[in-house]
């Protein structure tokens, strides 16, 4: 349909022009000023792109107008009297040449890449897509029916904010302790919140969830995707959705359904709180593809807009490549498409005031023509970019395209999400033996994965759990995946878990085993928190919640997916033990050293090396004791004077000695301190995993580590 007439009403003001105004190809997207709107849009191969204006309702075209400016391959207009709240959607016109990378079809309403909101829901139905459904020619067919009822509309929106100074807590990485959250599902049955609140921005930064953040020590939370996502067809099919979110449909828009009303107002206010709460916000990313799946999938933006730009397409053009595993990959090696990643990085820092960003498949990101490079456009973009310099890098990364797997391989000032060391601290408490050498490797910051190119422990993001697997509870309670509630057989989910259920599968009521999964659930926290490195908690893990089993909750948005907070469910003894636990690596230096530890440095006082393996006798370990597979015990000890590092007032920053004791085994070790180095004069006992709450008590000459349990002690001299 074209322009109705020559004046008609858009947003209750009257536009007196059937055409629009050339307007400027920069900014991207729609942006307001005084007089009206501007429009840009990039694609390189189109024929014509019209903007459509809807009414308030977003039912109904009012007007068609075809973007009058073309500069470098961005289309432009400029819209007078526009006003904030407009509601509209792009129409691009060009070859639907399939086997050439082009699909173009004017008939289907495109979402703007750009759009900071989007208002209605996806209707999946037939029209959504750019061929016949059914047709035999499959996605060489053409489908002339309009798209427009059932997409979502973009809108134009006033970006004023009253931030009442808000201040990043810009916490050093090293000492950063992150909590992977979901803000539905962390809150959904959070006491204190009601009602329609519950699921929301709002409720993540309400003074309950703040409270627990608080007092459980966390410096930083982050929050599975928020990007506008929508629910895959095959999942409302089975009455279920995409829960986690890894279905990004536009980059710049906050998810509605995380809202009451209006999701830019209450994502910035649930960042304010959460920042005057000196908690930091790093946000789940998913920049690798879009929901518009492979070739059979549907025209809802970035297909219609420029195909064979925004993604990457095989040899032959008709398909995609799948490096992704989801039908599609986005072409970040393209100079747009990396400015559309880069300015929507910039916008969620200096527009949202996000802290950092966490990249689901990262290694997508630094693909190029040959493959991965780490010394890609994309990262060198992004490692100069002055409004992004202090936002915090964390990479998945992988992909599941060959030469997918690049552990270690990322840039400097990037953190890892460290697999590794979650399956070897995994396969360790599971009762794998032999695995000495690695479990210490590990423990220190993964020197072998990321000391070669220059990076600090810092680099490795440890984690045990995450959204994807079982929680911890379910980790020491199951020992295969109960992922039937996802209505694929049981076929999902990865099946190597490494995880002990000590003789029972599930939940029981049986006292001695639910002792020693309790037990368990502390020995692998704490050497989680002990570890070199950036420590990441899953939400829930500090109560004990369980997902029943289900290691792959992604469509689960209900009682399986939610954090459990109910009174008769929450391990207060646990959450007791993982704020000491926190509250001792944030007291402690010597736990997040900036620098690998090889011996090499000495403490100050006394020479000894700032790093000493004992074994069970309190000696020092020797090469028989590392290649013992049947070795049950560690010891570790660290100077707390051997550091580099300096406080925030230049002073060095010192800490207790502390030693770290772990026992695999099923019999009791006694470790004789009288053979440790002079450090001090005192010790102390901080932590021993065998109770459920340890005592603060002076230690004179002897420890006896349980069967299957953690000590940590410190050595000091009283002030």
């Amino acid at each position: 349909m074209e322009s109705v007439s020559d004046g008609y009403a858009v947003s209750g003001r009257t536009l007196n022009s059937r055409k629009l105004l050339p307007g400027k190809p920069a900014p991207f997207g729609s942006t307001l000023d005084a007089a009206g709107v501007n429009f840009a849009v990039f694609s390189a191969h189109a024929e014509k792109v019209e903007l459509c204006l809807f009414d308030e309702s977003g039912t109904i075209e009012i007007a068609r107008l075809e973007l009058p400016g073309r500069t470098n391959d961005v289309w432009h207009g400029y819209l007078p009297n526009a006003l904030p709240g407009q509601l509209y959607g792009f129409r691009v016109h060009g070859p639907y040449e399939p086997h050439n990378g082009h699909r173009f079809n004017p008939n289907k309403l495109l979402i703007d890449p750009y759009a900071r909101q989007l208002v209605g829901e996806l209707v999946w139905c037939d029209e959504l897509f750019g061929f016949e459904i059914g047709h035999p020619d499959a996605d060489l067919s053409f489908d002339t029916r309009d798209s427009a009822p059932f997409v979502p509309k973009s809108r134009v929106v006033d970006n004023s904010f009253v931030w009442r100074n808000d201040q990043y807590p810009r916490t050093p990485i090293k000492d950063s302790v992150i909590y992977e959250a979901h803000v539905k599902g962390l809150t959904q049955r959070f006491p204190g919140l009601a009602g329609k609140r519950r699921g929301t921005y709002g409720a993540l930064a309400s003074k309950p969830v703040l409270r627990h953040l608080k007092a459980l020590g966390i410096t930083a939370i982050e929050l599975l995707p928020v990007h506008a996502f929508v629910d895959e067809q095959f999942t409302i099919e089975k009455n279920l959705s995409n829960y986690w979110g890894y279905n990004s449909l536009g980059f710049f828009a906050p998810a509605n359904r995380y809202a009451m009303a209006d999701p830019i107002v209450e994502f910035r206010g649930m960042v304010r709180e959460l920042h005057r709460a000196g908690i930091e916000v790093i946000l789940d990313v998913v920049y690798n593809h879009t929901a518009e799946g492979n070739e059979l999938g549907p025209t809802l933006s970035f297909r219609g807009l420029d195909n064979a730009s925004y993604y990457r397409l095989e040899d032959n053009k008709r398909y995609y490549l799948n490096e992704t595993g989801t039908g599609n990959t986005v072409n970040v090696a393209h100079p747009r498409v990396m400015q559309l990643v880069l300015d929507s990085l910039r916008y969620w820092t200096t527009d949202m005031h996000v802290d950092g960003f966490r990249f689901d498949l990262a290694s997508v990101l630094g693909r190029e023509q040959y493959g991965f490079d780490r010394g890609c456009g994309f990262f060198d973009a992004l490692g100069q970019d002055p409004e992004l310099c202090e936002t915090k890098l964390i990479a998945e990364p992988w992909d599941i395209g060959i030469g997918g797997y690049q552990l270690g391989q990322f840039p400097k000032g990037w953190s890892e999400w460290n697999d590794r060391y979650r399956d070897t601290m995994r396969r360790i408490w599971s009762g794998e033996r032999g695995l000495l050498p690695e479990f210490a490797n590990y423990l220190l910051g993964s020197s072998d994965v990321f000391e070669w190119s220059g990076r600090m422990p810092a680099s490795s993001l440890n984690f045990i759990t995450s959204h994807d697997g079982f929680t911890l509870k379910d980790l020491v309670s199951y020992e295969h995946k109960h992922n039937t509630a996802n209505a694929e057989g049981n076929r999902d989910g990865h099946s190597a878990n490494y995880s002990s259920n000590s003789g029972f599968e599930g939940e029981t009521r049986d006292a001695h085993i639910n002792a020693r999964r309790r037990r368990k659930q502390r020995n692998i926290l704490t050497c989680l928190l002990v570890s070199q490195g950036v420590p990441m908690i899953l939400a829930g893990d500090e109560i004990g919640n369980s997902q029943q089993g289900n290691n792959n909750a992604y469509c689960q948005d209900n009682a399986i997916g939610w954090v459990d907070w109910r009174a008769r469910r929450v391990d207060r003894g646990l959450q007791k033990f993982v704020e000491r636990l926190i509250h001792i690596r944030q007291s402690q230096p010597v736990l997040r050293r900036p620098h690998f530890l090889h011996a090499a440095r000495h403490s100050r006082t006394t020479n000894v090396p700032d790093v000493l393996w004992y074994n069970r006798h309190a000696q020092v370990m020797t090469d028989a004791d590392w290649h013992d597979q049947e070795n049950p015990f560690l010891a570790l000890l660290l100077p707390g004077d051997a550091s580099e590092a300096l406080d925030s007032n230049g002073n060095i920053d010192d800490g207790d000695a502390l030693l770290f004791l772990v026992n695999f085994g099923n019999d009791s070790v006694e470790f004789d301190l009288q053979h440790m180095p002079p450090l001090a004069t005192n010790w102390e006992l901080l932590i021993n995993t065998a109770s459920e709450l340890s005592e603060l008590t002076e230690i004179q000459h002897e420890l006896i580590v349980n069967a299957e349990s953690v000590i940590v002690a410190r050595c000091y001299n009283p002030a």
